[in-house]
């Protein structure tokens, strides 16, 4: 006959509850970066709508769409308080904006047939981030992270020699993101109610530029089914990612949720390669392998601290 040990029934079942959270966690974190990843099949499906309009049209609906996920959560009161602060709105204005414009970049980018430029500049963000560490908040770089933001530099500069331009799109993307990831570490909100509040500050901007479009005669909504059905689309697939992101966030380290941040460039560049059929020259292919290999630097570095502080 066994002794039943309390203690260790305790520490079993706290092991099998955060192996559970860990699951969800992990199953929220692949759902959110594997939306995002796809989206470039969303607004393919677009017939002849300005990646602009589709931008407006996104941010009314996501508001509207966000409204009811709020009241359906009961997350107002930390909303009502934010509406109250305004040093603090002033932070969520220029998250709102550079949000804003991140996304009709990418809307841009996918319309014109720039996916592949798209997926480079989210594969940068990173290191972006850790150059913006340095250089605005004064944090201090180690040895691999300067060496990968360095041979990110040597990337553009590849393009820049060898195609006689920047990949703009690429930059926009990840300096949009990079800051916009800057200023949001500044604002008090969790994900969905920060969203919201970016949207509702952008809410009177997109009013106003869908009643110019209306006034003007070149506006999609309405004018068939399809376009119409995708325009309102849009907002709640703005806003599910977000909600699936918050899930895999309040679960996981954020080491992991880091790591699973590369399944989006990843499904984008693919996207490219393999449905939209983008080319990709060998000068191109030179760029992402040395944002790859600037990645990898990265990543072992973030390895290597993680290691030390756990001893």
């Amino acid at each position: 006959m066994t002794r039943e040990n309390p203690l260790q029934d305790t520490l079993a079942s706290t092991r099998t509850a955060a192996d559970t959270d860990a699951v969800k966690g992990v199953t929220f974190g692949v759902t959110a970066y594997t939306l995002w990843g796809c989206f470039p099949l969303f607004f393919a499906l677009f017939d002849g709508v300005p990646a602009w309009e589709i931008l407006t049209h996104r941010i009314l609906w996501a508001c509207l769409f966000l409204v009811l996920v709020v009241t359906a959560l009961g997350r107002w009161r930390p909303i009502r308080t934010a509406l109250r602060a305004p040093r603090l709105l002033a932070r969520v204005l220029g998250c709102a904006l550079l949000i804003g414009f991140n996304w009709g970049i990418y809307i841009y980018a996918v319309e014109s047939h720039h996916v592949l430029q798209a997926s480079l500049g989210y594969f940068m963000t990173p290191l972006v981030n850790v150059a913006l560490g340095m250089l605005i908040l004064r944090e201090r770089m180690s040895r691999l992270q300067s060496a990968a933001v360095a041979i990110a530099i040597v990337a553009i500069g590849v393009q820049l020699v060898g195609l006689g331009g920047l990949p703009w799109i690429s930059i926009c993307l990840a300096l949009s993101f990079g800051t916009y990831g800057l200023l949001r570490k500044q604002v008090s909100l969790d994900g969905l109610s920060g969203l919201f509040v970016e949207t509702l500050i952008l809410l009177p901007l997109g009013l106003l530029a869908v009643a110019w479009f209306e006034m003007a005669g070149i506006s999609h909504f309405g004018g068939n089914v399809h376009n119409t059905a995708l325009l309102i689309a849009s907002g709640a697939l703005t806003a599910l990612p977000l909600l699936a992101f918050a899930g895999a966030a309040r679960r996981l380290r954020l080491s992991t949720v880091g790591f699973l941040m590369y399944i989006n460039p990843t499904l984008q560049f693919l996207i490219a390669l393999v449905i939209f059929r983008e080319p990709l020259g060998t000068l191109q292919l030179m760029t992402f392998i040395l944002i790859w290999l600037g990645l990898a630097l990265y990543s072992f570095s973030a390895w290597q601290e993680r290691h030390a502080g756990a001893r």
